[in-house]
Formats: structure tokens, C-alpha cells, sequence
């Protein structure tokens, strides 16, 4: 296992941004060793960054993440971490069948109101 990687190594890897990964570090969400101005990622930090990503793909804010990274470092460990990720994994499902739902209902009200005007304009045709 190496014992550091570069941060032009980590966005090649994650296919990101510089900025984002300092975006991560200003949100101290990741923690570099610093040499002068060189940051070096531990394999720990490497597998937070990990994290982060995947909870950003999952639809999870910064605060989220940053519990759930928290909840690892606490006396639950890993156990607490993945408890809270299933139960924020259920909340962010139930937000997005929401999303469908109201989606689906606006598609229907868009249909409606398409065929409505196309039925007034059959009728201002007609009466021309």
C-alpha cells in the first residue's frame, strides 16, 4: 500500500476536479500532510474521498456526508456509519419517489393543458 498519493493522482483516479478536492479540504471533510505547498493524501484520505463522491452521486449534501463521516469516527464505528447510511439511504429514496410523483403529476397537467389549447384551436377554426 503506498503511503501517499498526489492530488493530480486523485483527480486523474476520481476524474475531478483540483478544486473540488480543496473544495473537500476547506470543508475539512479530508485532511492532506502538507509539505510547503504540496499536499499529500494518505490511503485514509484517498478512501474518504471515495466516500464523499459516492454520497455526492447519491444525492447527499456536504452536512450529510459530514455526519456520516462522523458517525464512522465514533465509538459505533463502522456499525453506527452504516445504520445511518441506510436510514439516510431510505430518507433520500422517499425524497426522490416524492420527486416522481410530483413530476408525474406535472406531465399530466401539461397534457391537459396541451390538449386543451389544441381542442380551442380546433374550435377558433371552425367557427372562422
Amino acid at each position: 500500500m503506498r503511503e501517499f498519493y498526489t492530488i493530480t493522482e486523485l483527480t486523474k483516479e476520481f476524474s475531478v476536479s483540483t478544486r473540488t478536492i480543496r473544495f473537500y479540504e476547506d470543508e475539512e471533510l479530508i485532511k492532506p500532510v502538507r509539505r510547503g505547498r504540496t499536499r499529500l493524501f494518505r490511503p485514509s484520505d484517498r478512501l474518504l474521498l471515495k466516500q464523499i463522491l459516492r454520497g455526492k452521486r447519491l444525492g447527499f449534501s456536504i452536512a450529510e456526508i459530514r455526519e456520516i463521516i462522523e458517525v464512522y469516527k465514533a465509538p459505533s464505528g463502522e456499525e453506527g456509519q452504516i445504520k445511518l447510511m441506510i436510514e439516510r439511504i431510505n430518507q433520500k429514496r422517499k425524497e426522490l419517489e416524492q420527486k416522481r410523483q410530483d413530476i408525474d403529476d406535472t406531465m399530466r397537467e401539461m397534457d391537459n393543458a396541451e390538449e386543451n389549447c389544441i381542442e380551442r384551436l380546433a374550435e377558433l377554426r371552425v367557427s372562422q
